[in-house]
């Protein structure tokens, strides 16, 4: 079992930044791959930005270029640093872990909010 815990979300006016931290503890030596996840209200749970152990990683076309994920692996916590925020960045996020490198992982944490607006 893996537990995650999220920090960082908050408001912040458009341009702005935030930065999201995940901490893992459990069974942290079986995640290979730690992901952030999000989801604005009515709308279906999207992938923001995938980090494997070996430094590997993807981003939603959305947010190329503002997001930038990072991990350390030593302490096993997980980074999303946003910038350049816009309103559609509004939503719930939420950190996921797991031992696949290329899919969801079993583990969630249970989600903060980030709110763009002015």
């Amino acid at each position: 079992q893996v537990q995650l815990v999220e920090s960082g979300g908050g408001l912040v006016q458009p341009g702005g930044s935030l930065r999201l931290s995940c901490a893992a503890s459990g069974s942290t030596f079986m995640i290979i791959r730690m992901a952030w996840y999000r989801q604005a209200p009515g709308k279906q749970r999207e992938l923001v930005a995938a980090i494997t152990s070996g430094g590997s990683t993807n981003y939603a076309d959305s947010v190329k270029g503002r997001f930038t994920i990072s991990r350390d692996n030593a302490k096993y916590t997980a980074f999303l640093q946003m910038n350049s925020l816009k309103p559609e960045d509004t939503a719930v996020y939420y950190c996921n872990a797991g031992s696949w490198p290329n899919r969801p992982g079993a583990s969630w944490g249970q989600g903060t909010q980030v709110t763009v607006s002015s």
